[in-house]
């Protein structure tokens, strides 16, 4: 058996990596954050702990798949934090982190050390750096609803399918009718930010209003 000092230090080393991720969920105020990853990585780290230990004492290797066993047990806790909000999915790279604190928890409880760092700090990397890239680039897409509302709607419909068109989109649902005395043009279409501004620049004209909600897509 090891050394329930080198038992420790496993343990030890996969809660601080845990609880590492876990912060920076906090920070950005999403689910699994501190305590759940902690209790995440010293879990995995211990199940290989144990998956070990019982090959080591039994002289059956199949005592390994504990250790196998894990990965499906995350993915159930991982689709447990993905949900649908306001016409996109989120949750998904909560539930992506969940996956990897776990495998940095494994490899903490195989005694690898400086492997699990350097992950570890990938992870971090991905979490902290590129959310600022993504947003930079604008990148981030979403299912909007656009929703015109003017008095004179002139060439209104025909400019809209120049726009998209130029910007590559695909309009969905494209409605044109008359209420309370005044004309409402919406259609569905699936943008980034960069492309939603580019919308409302290029549509803007006196005397409209706009506006931009999140719908979800509906099945076709």
């Amino acid at each position: 058996m090891l050394p329930l000092s080198t038992i420790f230090a496993r343990l030890a080393w996969a809660a601080l990596l845990g609880s590492a991720i876990g912060i920076e969920r906090l920070v950005r105020k999403r689910p699994a954050g501190m305590r759940t990853g902690f209790c995440i990585c010293l879990g995995a780290a211990f199940f290989t702990i144990v998956s070990a230990e019982m090959a080591k004492r039994t002289g059956d290797p199949s005592a390994t798949r504990i250790a196998s066993n894990i990965v499906q047990g995350i993915g159930f806790l991982g689709a447990g934090v993905i949900m649908r909000e306001r016409g996109s999915v989120v949750g998904l790279t909560t539930a992506a982190t969940i996956f990897a604190t776990a495998a940095l928890g494994m490899a903490a409880g195989a005694g690898m050390y400086s492997a699990s760092g350097i992950a570890c700090a990938m992870v971090l990397f991905a979490l902290v750096v590129l959310v600022y890239v993504e947003n930079g680039l604008k990148l981030n897409r979403r299912y909007m609803l656009f929703r015109i509302t003017t008095q004179e709607p002139r060439d209104l419909v025909t400019e809209i399918h120049r726009v998209l068109c130029q910007l590559n989109i695909a309009a969905d649902n494209l409605q044109v009718s008359l209420t309370d005395g005044k004309n409402l043009i919406q259609f569905d279409a699936d943008v980034n930010v960069h492309q939603q501004e580019k919308i409302v620049g290029a549509l803007m004209r006196p005397g409209m209003t706009y506006e931009m909600i999140p719908v979800d897509r509906q099945a076709g």
